[in-house]
């Protein structure tokens, strides 16, 4: 059956069980919501807890729908490629398009990338800071709680691989941040004024990133 919620029209589909005591809503990668339930509960209560839950089933809708959305396309420094698969050993990069080979690891690419980008970045930032200080070890890898690590015993700069997908200017933000830690092992109000020098907009690109967690 099929029911409309906040204007967005679903496809039911019931899922009886005889183990089943309780009713369990969910919304799948199609995109349709799914009812397990036992064989004694009737299409009007289905319909009734549905609308109960008009909330819970959009956030899980709107979670679904980005997922699939994000499997289909591909980010790279801040801008959207929709993925075009062929039969090729070689990524082409287009203006609005990414075509690769099925069987490719864009993680493979995207790190090879960050190397080299990153490294970059890294230089440009460690060359216009204020502060005298050594020049730090690189690390890529992904992580999945913090954009940057620094280790100020060993004078070693971890960065999150998931940088090379976003803007140029939050990569830049993190080196400088982690940059700081070198001069300040902490986030006092010295350490955030350091940042702002080599950042003057930090607090904004901040609270921009906040979005992307």
């Amino acid at each position: 059956m099929k029911i409309v919620v906040n204007d967005q029209e679903f496809e039911v589909i019931i899922v009886r069980k005889k183990a089943n005591k309780n009713t369990y809503l969910r919304v799948n990668e199609d995109l349709n919501i799914y009812v397990t339930t036992n064989y004694y509960t009737k299409d009007k209560e289905i319909l009734k807890l549905i609308k109960d839950n008009e909330k819970a089933i959009m956030r899980m809708y709107e979670r679904q729908r980005k997922k699939k959305q994000s499997e289909e396309s591909f980010t790279y420094l801040g801008k959207k490629y929709d993925i075009v698969y062929l039969n090729t050993k070689d990524i082409i990069l287009g203006d609005t398009r990414i075509l690769i080979d099925k069987d490719y690891d864009l993680n493979k690419w995207l790190l090879k990338q960050a190397k080299v980008v990153f490294k970059e970045e890294l230089d440009k930032i460690y060359n216009i800071f204020p502060t005298t200080i050594p020049y730090p070890s690189l690390t890529i890898r992904f992580m999945k709680t913090r954009w940057g690590v620094c280790n100020v015993r060993t004078k070693r700069v971890t960065l999150n691989l998931e940088l090379i997908k976003k803007d140029i200017k939050y990569l830049d933000y993190v080196i400088a941040h982690e940059l700081s830690h070198l001069v300040y092992p902490n986030h006092s109000k010295s350490f955030w004024a350091l940042v702002e020098r080599v950042i003057p907009n930090y607090k904004l690109l901040r609270k921009e990133m906040r979005n992307y967690e």
